[in-house]
């Protein structure tokens, strides 16, 4: 898969922009807080309806604006396709393929397939359960659009539970429904934790070798699944920790709140790890991530990379720069002179300043 190129139009700090981009590596330079991020960021919206950070639709229209478009034309099995986003405050977004509205963002997801790449995720190791279970909810989606369903409706699940909790404390008769909501979530719940082991045992076995490559062989990593709870206790749980989440008008137990144990030499490096470690195993992570959506897809992914190659040493550049030889690359930075020095192919750049792309090459 490729991207040819990237139209926006009031998003973030861009009144409008477009970029046509090379099939190899296209760097995009410029100072901090110029708008390099807005453009990768618009890319991820544009193959998964959502922002990498996490970001609600109205915080990416520009201020002061109604409303922002994003256009992206991609080039998937020698057959082109037009995505189009089109992003209102306190409405739902609306998206299309090819010129033809979808109802369900589902249906989006798959025809890109985008890998995001930053320096927070360099730190998803150390970072809290909620990072890693962003990162297992995003590359799962990608990838399984079932398991997307699922997850949405799981969510709206817990929000109606935890609702509901709150409603009882008000009204106590409304206990007699709870039971319905129980069974609900923890059907729903279930699939998700089955799901989500099958994933982690795949990535696990990738990430194991690539980061053996790294560190010469010196070390073994592997990730573990912890799931909060398992498939065939969840609704036993609900109904244990009820009076517990009576009390504090919250769901206590389910996939919500799950997480993801990174295992070096049979060390958790999440509590235990130098920072070397911890970042060799993130970086391992991501080219895990590359592999997995290859063998899946049977297709290359397009890679962003967010000023990473900044925070890596030369060591871990170069196995990066070697891993995604043969896929597109769209990279920020604040210099060139990196890249010059290094092994990278300057096929096409772009110039960002405060919201204005210059093509240089």
């Amino acid at each position: 898969m490729e991207i040819n190129s990237i139209e926006v139009g009031n998003f973030r700090n861009y009144g409008t922009a477009k970029l046509e981009f090379h099939s190899h590596t296209n760097i995009l330079y410029g100072d901090n807080a110029q708008g390099k991020t807005n453009i990768l960021e618009a890319i991820f919206v544009c193959g998964t309806t959502k922002s990498h950070k996490g970001c609600k639709d109205k915080e990416l229209i520009r201020l002061g604006q109604d409303e922002a478009h994003i256009r992206m034309f991609i080039e998937k099995k020698h057959v082109q396709h037009k995505i189009d986003i089109h992003l209102r405050h306190n409405k739902a977004k609306g998206i299309a393929i090819d010129g033809i509205p979808i109802k369900r963002s589902s249906e989006l997801l798959g025809l890109a397939n985008i890998i995001f790449f930053s320096p927070e995720d360099l730190k998803i190791v150390k970072n809290g359960p909620s990072e890693r279970r962003r990162f297992i909810n995003l590359e799962l989606s990608q990838l399984d659009k079932v398991y997307l369903y699922e997850l949405g409706e799981y969510n709206k699940a817990l929000m109606q539970r935890n609702k509901l909790l709150k409603q009882i404390y008000f009204t106590p008769p409304l206990i007699s429904t709870l039971d319905i909501w129980d069974e609900k979530l923890a059907e729903l719940g279930s699939k998700i934790i089955i799901s989500r082991g099958k994933f982690i045992e795949k990535l696990s076995l990738i990430t194991k070798k690539i980061n053996e490559n790294l560190t010469g062989n010196r070390e073994h990593t592997e990730l573990l699944y912890e799931p909060d709870v398992k498939p065939e206790d969840f609704l036993g749980t609900l109904r244990k920790t009820r009076d517990k989440d009576l009390h504090f008008l919250s769901t206590s137990a389910g996939p919500h709140r799950d997480d993801l144990c990174f295992i070096n030499n049979g060390v958790d490096i999440r509590k235990y790890g130098s920072q070397g470690q911890q970042r060799t195993c993130a970086l391992s992570l991501k080219l895990a991530e590359i592999k997995l959506v290859k063998e899946v897809t049977n297709d290359t992914p397009v890679l962003l990379l967010d000023d990473v190659l900044s925070e890596l040493d030369r060591n871990r550049q170069n196995y990066l720069l070697d891993n995604i030889d043969d896929i597109q690359t769209i990279i920020t930075c604040t210099g060139l002179q990196e890249f010059i020095d290094g092994r990278i192919s300057l096929d096409r750049v772009f110039c960002i300043s405060d919201g204005t792309v210059i093509i240089e090459k």
